[in-house]
């Protein structure tokens, strides 16, 4: 865990987190969002399909001291999506930030390949939600002059070479999408931005029987040679949370150890010019 720093920047902000919480053990990049947030002063609401795997967010937060309620909601219904902002308003007043985290890998395959009911519903939990949690939040944030939406991509979604279409396209649209909202609701105040995270180590990660080998493998394909954790994640959104990135809209920040800057090569003999 990352040495604990606290402040008030974010004190009276009111944030909901979506998948603030994991179905196993472990820092994932929702979890330590929350924590973080809160640990810097907002309120926060953890929203997740399954109560339960928001408990131990919940334990986190209350442990600093911290101020926040579980919600469970399933993201890709308008319904859910407009109750989850209500309940939180209705808790503290006001909305000031919103993160959507949650994504899925969605079906495996190729043009070919890939099952289209699945896809179509895949894009409904990874792209849709981000829409249908925006369309309640947005009107919230604009009474309270503005606002901050952070979602969160990947980057899949930034380059090609990714086995399976379903998750790179949902990931790249995720770009589009903050764009286009950053576009349509600056003058309302109102900030919206993209994460697109890296080769981070999360549950949702070690659940896919990830040996120390293949953690190293990817961590050598960073130009820090290091791999992430949920903290890089969380401190990448308390950033573009806070009024430190008042003037930052529209933006896709790669938390990623550089490695959509370029790969390591070899240093250049002495022979050669630098």
């Amino acid at each position: 865990m990352t040495a604990i720093r606290k402040d008030d920047r974010l004190k009276d902000k009111v944030a909901i987190v979506t998948g603030a919480g994991s179905r196993a053990s472990g820092i994932g990049n929702g979890r330590a969002t929350a924590v973080v947030l809160a640990r810097h002063g907002a309120q926060v609401t953890l929203v997740d399909s399954v109560a339960q795997w928001a408990e131990e967010t919940k334990h986190l937060i209350d442990a600093e001291g911290g101020i926040a309620q579980i919600i469970e909601g399933d993201v890709s219904v308008p319904a859910s999506c407009q109750a989850i902002v209500a309940r939180t308003v209705a808790a503290w007043g006001r909305l000031d930030i919103l993160v959507n985290n949650v994504g899925i890998t969605g079906p495996r395959g190729n043009a070919i390949e890939v099952d289209p009911e699945a896809w179509d519903s895949a894009m409904r939990v990874n792209v849709a939600s981000m829409m249908l949690m925006a369309k309640y939040a947005i009107p919230e944030m604009i009474r309270n002059g503005g606002g901050s939406i952070i979602n969160l991509s990947s980057v899949a979604g930034l380059s090609g070479g990714h086995p399976s279409l379903l998750y790179p396209a949902s990931k790249g649209a995720i770009v589009s999408l903050t764009r286009a909202m950053a576009a349509h609701h600056g003058r309302d105040g109102i900030r919206v931005n993209c994460i697109a995270p890296g080769t981070v180590y999360t549950p949702m990660v070690a659940s896919r029987g990830m040996t120390p080998e293949m953690r190293k493998a990817r961590s050598e394909g960073t130009l820090l040679g290091t791999e992430g954790t949920g903290w890089d994640i969380g401190y990448g959104a308390l950033f573009l949370a806070s009024d430190e990135s008042r003037w930052i809209t529209g933006i896709t920040l790669p938390i990623d150890g550089g490695a959509t800057a370029g790969s390591r090569g070899s240093p250049v003999p002495p022979s050669e010019p630098a």
